[in-house]
């Protein structure tokens, strides 16, 4: 099977909330975005429910990182601990 790479794209608030956690964690997340260059073939991605349908989500330990699929698009949306994550 040919390998088909996904765009990752990382919005400017994610980005920001990525600077701003621990630096093993930031390598931790580095990963996880190597990882969803290869969706849908990604382990451990769950869909969300309630008011977050449509948006996906991958832990790391504490950790979290939204984000949702468009066609070959992924779109980070959101990195942080899971205290609170899915508060609005």
């Amino acid at each position: 099977y040919p390998l088909v790479m996904a765009k990752v794209r990382i919005t400017p608030e994610a980005a920001s909330q990525i600077v701003e956690l621990p630096f093993d964690i930031q390598h931790r997340i580095a990963k996880i975005i190597n990882r969803l260059e290869r969706w849908p073939q990604v382990s451990g991605a769950k869909p969300l429910r309630g008011n977050l349908a449509g948006q996906f989500r991958v832990r790391t330990g504490d950790y979290r990182v939204q984000f949702s699929v468009t066609s070959s698009v992924v779109t980070i949306v959101k990195a942080g601990h899971r205290d609170g994550f899915y508060d609005e």
